[in-house]
């Protein structure tokens, strides 16, 4: 909203990509002979509010290019996206009337003075007619060049939403570590070129760590079912050999695939090969028919969820100094003698989020819990696991919080959707986008430090379109800061 030649249309288009932005001007030089053909304004706005419905509809961003001061045509828009539940954000240019008459000087078409003065006159006086009309943000641009100087929010539902929430513990840290979480191989010829190319790749770009999936069949979510997913302690055993600084480990172990023994085993001399960089995910396990496939039990959610306990149980015995028996609440252990002891404490990570028995475990027996990265799911997540923490007499702070990210990353704005339509495959562009978080890198290192300010410390990053290493130097800028 603004007069003539105050930027709006110069600032959309440095922001948004051309088919996220309806002109007014632009639709009359394709209704009409020219963009200045006022005779056919009515026609080009009978497209627009088509285009702006439509979008809508869709779920998608739709930037309204016009002069914006019909407050009738605001009040339609407004109604337009309230029916379909999306946000709406006025954009106001209070650019100096000097500059917009200098600009409109320059136009092959100048807008009359008389009415551009009227405009002028009218911009003046919009903020406040703005925030009573009902906006969720009222986003206010003085600066000659177009960047925005000033935000007015609007006590909007999306505004509140974000701030609602138990209160939990912030971080003043720039960010969380970020552990590249490989959830597809699609290694062609040369399975061990492929895996180690990607964690060198990793390591280059500044992640963390790298987390394996474990699953006997690849999981519908990823991928098809006959594409490799391998065994991800044997493949972790190759990494351990690379000279990276990562940490290893999976993202989750079901508990059903091996016994706790074993599965300590697994973990301590991962830990020892790698100089105590191992880490291990556990979590019940929750899909039968792979379970089915390879002939191992698959009992219902509660023993699965014994399993667990019994399992993180198990690994502290094995761990600990010495040989002696061991008799705890779950465990019975007749000796201890498990050699290679890890060279450090590998971290138990906790995976899935039950919030009457998983939440609990966590609380209770692991180092870390991982959870949603959606802030809002998160923040629930964390207000049951922190209870959960006062019920077992647990320090919250002790219990590090951990999310799975499955974001969408891209170069730019057109690059990022050619992504989302690429990997959305039925579900509406609008719908994936969101889930996915889809954006550029600072938008997501943006979002990674606010997971930081609420307690988050380290982000799973799994990437949909992962098909090799420089996929991961992709990510690079993401970490940048972090």
């Amino acid at each position: 909203m603004g007069a003539s030649g105050s930027g709006k249309s110069t600032w959309a288009a440095s922001r948004y990509r051309s088919s996220e932005v309806v002109s007014s001007d632009a639709l009359r030089a394709v209704v009409g002979s020219s963009e200045y053909d006022l005779d056919a304004s009515a026609d080009a706005f009978a497209v627009l509010d088509q285009v702006v419905a439509a979008r809508l509809r869709r779920g998608l961003n739709v930037v309204i290019d016009t002069l914006g001061l019909d407050a009738q045509q605001r009040v339609h828009y407004l109604a337009l996206a309230r029916a379909v539940g999306m946000p709406c954000v006025a954009v106001l240019f209070e650019t100096p009337s000097t500059v917009c008459r200098e600009r409109n000087a320059q136009r092959d078409r100048p807008v009359p003075a008389p009415v551009l003065r009227a405009q002028l006159a009218k911009a003046s006086t919009a903020r406040g007619v703005l925030e009573r009309e009902g906006w969720d943000r009222v986003e206010v641009v003085r600066a000659v060049d177009g960047s925005r100087s000033a935000t007015r929010t609007a006590g909007s539902r999306t505004n509140q939403a974000a701030t609602t929430g138990p209160d939990v513990t912030r971080r003043d840290s720039g960010g969380p570590e970020v552990i590249l979480q490989i959830s597809r191989f699609p290694w062609g010829q040369d399975p061990r070129g492929w895996l180690t190319a990607v964690a060198r790749a990793a390591d280059q770009a500044g992640f963390a760590g790298i987390a394996l999936m474990d699953h006997l069949i690849q999981i519908p979510q990823v991928d098809r079912a006959w594409e490799p997913i391998p065994e991800p302690w044997v493949s972790l055993g190759l990494l351990a050999g690379l000279d990276t600084r990562l940490r290893l480990g999976t993202l989750v172990s079901p508990v059903t695939f091996r016994p706790p023994g074993i599965m300590a085993k697994l973990v301590a001399t991962l830990d020892v090969l790698s100089d105590g960089r191992a880490f291990v995910g556990l979590g019940a396990g929750g899909w039968e028919r792979e379970h089915v496939a390879f002939g191992i039990p698959f009992p219902p959610p509660p023993q699965r969820l014994d399993q667990l306990e019994v399992c993180i149980e198990t690994l502290r015995a094995l761990w600990a100094t010495g040989t002696k028996a061991h008799t705890g609440p779950r465990v019975a252990l007749p000796e201890t003698t498990a050699y290679p002891r890890p060279v450090g404490r590998p971290e138990i990570i906790v995976g899935g989020g039950g919030e009457r028995r998983t939440l609990r475990i966590a609380a209770e027996l692991a180092d870390a819990c991982n959870l949603p990265s959606d802030l809002a799911t998160l923040e629930h997540k964390l207000g049951v696991l922190h209870q959960h923490c006062v019920t077992v007499g647990r320090d919250p702070d002790t219990v590090a919080v951990t999310v799975l990210d499955l974001p969408v990353v891209g170069h730019d704005r057109d690059d990022t959707w050619r992504r989302v339509e690429r990997l959305r495959g039925r579900t509406p562009a609008a719908s994936f986008a969101r889930r996915h978080h889809a954006g550029e890198a600072s938008q997501h290192r943006d979002r990674y430090r606010t997971l930081a300010e609420r307690g988050v410390r380290t982000v799973f990053l799994a990437l949909a379109d992962l098909d090799g290493a420089e996929d991961v130097a992709r990510l690079a800028p993401v970490l940048d800061g972090l």
